[in-house]
């Protein structure tokens, strides 16, 4: 039996479930192991090989849940900060929500993918967030949901209902841009045309009005044009001018990695920055820093001027 061609889609169901790219990828191939032992108990009058696959990654996910902290974004712990001075310390010990590396993977739902979403998924119970995933995205019946969870068909759908009406707020995927929506892409690339030269109220001007800049593992966050725009200024300050970007997805949404310059006259890696794009605005920016997140999307940590100048 030949389990590869589901690993890419399983490594997005199990990074639904747990938040992290990383640990899916473990818990994925711990899937493959027991699925390879029990290949001579499989009964394929029961269930198709994906479904039973299924099965066992739930249960795998379901495990590693108990009694584990749910993986949040910074907007999710409190009020943002109104002090674009305030000290950048990071959370170390806050198991944060990861971004999912687009390339790594050939995944059909994208859209379920996008940080808004899974950081509200993380909020339900773990059982819950199995009947959603496997149900409204990946669509399975509630039968074989049932099946997978060990439970009846009603109660996979009242923890659906209930699932649902939790994450109302955070709005229909599909009303969210594509990585390559022209418009939503036009954007991004005129923010990071600003971004390399510093510019601040070019940036300020993609912004919606209410626009989120959030940087885990550093716990605060800011709202709005104002405190955004400050904060920019106080970057820049830092680390100066001329900065190089790669534009890139993650979990179906436009994303930059972010190039410092260099005292050699290259640029080095900075941050990985996350955009939601609505109505030709940029309405939130989760920047990453962790050294993990950036080996997932397999970013070089310097790259020469050379290669910037040839274009990105």
């Amino acid at each position: 039996m030949d389990f590869e061609p589901y690993r890419g889609e399983l490594v997005a169901y199990c990074y639904r479930m747990v938040g992290s790219f990383h640990e899916a990828e473990d818990l994925v191939q711990d899937t493959m192991l027991r699925a390879w032992k029990a290949r001579e108990r499989y009964d394929a009058s029961r269930a198709a090989v994906r479904t039973w696959l299924y099965r066992i990654a739930t249960n795998v996910c379901l495990t590693a849940l108990e009694g584990r902290a749910r993986r949040p974004l910074p907007s999710g712990l409190g009020a943002p900060s109104d002090d674009p001075g305030a000290p950048l310390t990071p959370a170390l010990d806050i198991p944060w929500l990861q971004p999912f590396p687009d390339a790594r993977y050939d995944v059909e739902r994208r859209a379920d993918l996008r940080l808004a979403l899974v950081a509200a998924m993380q909020l339900l119970p773990a059982r819950q967030r199995a009947v959603l995933v496997l149900r409204e995205v990946l669509e399975f019946s509630a039968a074989e949901v049932a099946e997978q969870l060990g439970t009846t068909v009603a109660a996979v759908n009242s923890s659906l209902q209930r699932a649902r009406a939790a994450i109302a707020d955070v709005g229909d995927p599909g009303e969210v841009p594509e990585p390559d929506d022209a418009e939503a892409r036009e954007v991004v690339q005129r923010y990071a045309r600003a971004f390399e030269a510093a510019d601040v109220p070019a940036l300020v001007r993609l912004l919606t009005d209410a626009a989120v800049l959030e940087m885990p593992p550093v716990p605060l966050w800011y709202r709005g044009r104002r405190d955004y725009g400050l904060f920019m200024e106080r970057v820049f300050e830092m680390r100066g001018t001329g900065w190089a970007t790669r534009q890139l997805t993650a979990g179906g949404q436009p994303a930059l990695a972010a190039y410092a310059p260099a005292a050699d006259g290259g640029h080095r890696l900075h941050t990985l920055q996350v955009f939601t794009v609505t109505g030709r605005r940029v309405a939130r920016n989760v920047v990453f820093t962790d050294p993990r997140v950036f080996e997932a999307f397999d970013l070089p940590g310097e790259i020469s001027q050379d290669e910037f100048g040839r274009g990105r």
